[in-house]
């Protein structure tokens, strides 16, 4: 294989890189005979000599640097892809790149071919990664007579240091290896041996400040962490506490090492870094629909209140500004989070909150307080239980009542998107039931919510998203009367059916009124295509059912409606405009329209 001398490589680009003459119009020639367009693809990217043509900016020193650097570049593709007895010839202006001294470089280049000649796949005639834990799977094609792709064995070797990890021999490394080519026969025997080192255990959980030490105290940090002293070592357990101290807020960076050398009793420390978040934030945010009007919305944030990373926000919120729903809303409210309350997994939490809602069916005005705790099992799944009071004033057309209520909520969520701005993968599940008690003669129940969403990518490049939507809800064990209004049920507008006004389907009174129903189902879908890098087409369509009993029994009512939209993405996520029309008498007569942030669901 011929190769360049890479000290004369660099030689001629430094004596070249004083100047030089732009080069005129350049022919660039490629060629890999016998190669499928996949690796013709893969060579192509790799070239630095087509990619710097691509760019046009360059001069005669550029080219005859990335076409001496291209040699490497296309011999580790090959070996990449399996193939030792390649050869790469790159000729500039004829002329072999390799042979070019640093005082014969050419002025000007008019023409660089490039021909690699890939050979004969080389196949495993060994594949041995030893010794490994029982159980341990290595990467199927690092097999005998699999092509010998060369990142295989790096893949293999990977994979066989990360179980002994996992079984605690945190210092697992490779011991040796043995990797030859026969070129005679085109076999490659790869050996590597592993040596596992001793099983350790958690030590100690050592900070490192580089002289700047966490505002967050000592003790706050490694309770969040969680690490087990005397654990046995876990390359999980670590990345988990690692997270954990992230996800607080309040630490800008994160990093949690090993030691470089066991204790003598078999422990292992681990030496962490923390760097502080700047302590406040503020933010707000804006959302417009052509019946709801404008919402405005705001928060303040302290990230670490008391030393310990507790977390207070305070949110306020003013809606329903210009729009038809039935007047103003206004919200404020404060929750306060403590992390590593009983356990590191497990967070505290204090909420109080009063609001105003004027909605086209009912004014409810309510104060609560209350506080419980969440529980995050891992990355995936988390669950939050509390104790609320709650004081609801209502005007609706069932008359005006004051309703206390001693709420319970539980709820479960299961997150596996990949981009909660712009799920493109991975189920979403929110269970919560609400058991209410009456704080008075009334009675009593329950109020249980799903929300379900599931996501398809396809197509070339992925650009083709299929997202799904199913919404189910239900208050049982009480009368209407007996509940807040915004507990019961409502359909329309962009949080169930777009097209149709806002909450304009509910229950409808024998007296001509209208109040929220005690079941609730939604279905929405949307098409997504991206048309170019930061704009995406979307089709959807949205169908609703409101119950006047619970669990769908009794008398109901469905409405549905379907649009366009677009989305353009940008630096904080996909902004979101759908146009929609109802899908009945008013279709392709009336339209709403929505603007926000982020994917509908």
């Amino acid at each position: 294989m011929k190769t360049p001398n890479l000290a004369r490589a660099a030689l001629a680009a430094v004596a070249l890189g004083w100047g030089g003459l732009p080069a005129a119009a350049l022919e660039v020639g490629f060629a890999a005979p016998g190669a499928s367009e996949r690796f013709e693809t893969l060579l192509q990217d790799a070239s630095l000599v087509i990619g710097t043509a691509r760019g046009g900016d360059y001069t005669a020193p550029d080219l005859l640097a990335a076409a001496q650097s291209d040699y490497a570049r296309m011999v580790g593709v090959l070996y990449a892809e399996g193939y030792y007895g390649g050869e790469v010839t790159i000729r500039v202006n004829g002329q072999e790149a390799a042979s070019i001294g640093p005082l014969q470089a050419p002025e000007q280049i008019d023409r660089i071919d490039i021909i690699v000649t890939r050979g004969a796949g080389f196949f495993f005639d060994r594949a041995s990664i030893a010794p490994l834990p029982p159980g341990t799977d290595l990467p199927e094609d690092f097999a005998i007579g699999e092509l010998a792709k060369g990142g295989l064995i790096t893949r293999a070797t990977r994979t066989g240091i990360d179980a002994w990890r996992e079984q605690g021999h945190a210092k697992a490394s490779v011991a040796g290896q043995d990797i030859v080519a026969d070129h005679a026969r085109n076999r490659l025997s790869a050996e590597v041996t592993v040596d596992p080192g001793p099983r350790l255990r958690f030590g100690d959980l050592v900070l490192l400040d580089d002289g700047s030490p966490s505002a967050v105290r000592e003790s706050r940090i490694r309770a969040i962490a969680g690490v087990r002293h005397g654990g046995i070592y876990s390359p999980a357990e670590q990345a988990d506490a690692a997270n954990r101290l992230r996800r607080t807020g309040a630490f800008r960076s994160v990093v949690m090492t090993e030691a470089d050398t066991p204790n003598p009793d078999g422990t292992l420390d681990i030496e962490t870094r923390v760097t502080d978040a700047k302590p406040r934030r503020i933010g707000a945010g804006a959302e417009l629909s052509s019946l709801e009007g404008v919402t405005l919305s705001g928060f303040w944030l302290h990230r670490n209140l008391l030393g310990g990373a507790e977390r207070l926000r305070i949110d306020a919120m003013i809606g329903g500004i210009g729009g038809d729903s039935g007047g103003e809303d206004y919200r404020l409210g404060a929750r306060i989070d403590r992390p590593a309350t009983f356990t590191p997994r497990t967070s505290a939490f204090l909420l109080a909150n009063i609001e105003e809602n004027n909605e086209p069916d009912y004014r409810e005005r309510k104060a609560e307080i209350g506080g419980g705790l969440t529980h995050r099992f891992n990355d995936e799944l988390r669950a939050e239980a509390g104790l609320t009071y709650r004081f609801s004033e209502i005007t609706d057309d069932l008359g005006q009542r004051e309703l206390q209520h001693l709420l319970v909520p539980i709820s479960a969520t299961w997150d596996t998107r990949d981009d909660q701005l712009n799920p493109k993968d991975g189920p979403f599940i929110d269970l919560s039931v609400t058991p209410f008690l009456r704080l008075d003669e009334s009675a009593s129940g329950a109020r249980l919510y799903a929300d379900l969403r599931d996501y398809l990518t396809f197509g070339d490049s992925e650009r083709i998203t299929l997202a799904g939507r199913a919404q189910l809800g239900t208050v049982a064990g009480a009368s209407v009367r007996d509940v807040p209004a915004d507990t019961l049920f409502y359909s329309g507008g962009a949080g169930t059916v777009r097209g149709q006004s806002y909450q304009s389907l509910g229950i409808d009174l024998a007296s001509g009124g209208t109040i929220g129903g005690r079941s609730f189902m939604g279905l929405s879908g949307e098409l997504r295509g991206m048309v170019t890098d930061t704009i995406q087409a979307v089709a959807f369509a949205d169908t609703g059912y409101i119950g006047e009993d619970p669990f769908g029994g009794g008398s109901g009512d469905w409405h549905s409606g379907a649009g366009f939209g677009a989305r353009y993405f940008t630096a904080v996520g996909p902004i979101r405009v759908d146009l929609a029309t109802p899908l009945d008498d008013d279709a392709g007569t009336a339209y709403e329209l929505y603007i926000g942030i982020g994917q509908a669901f």
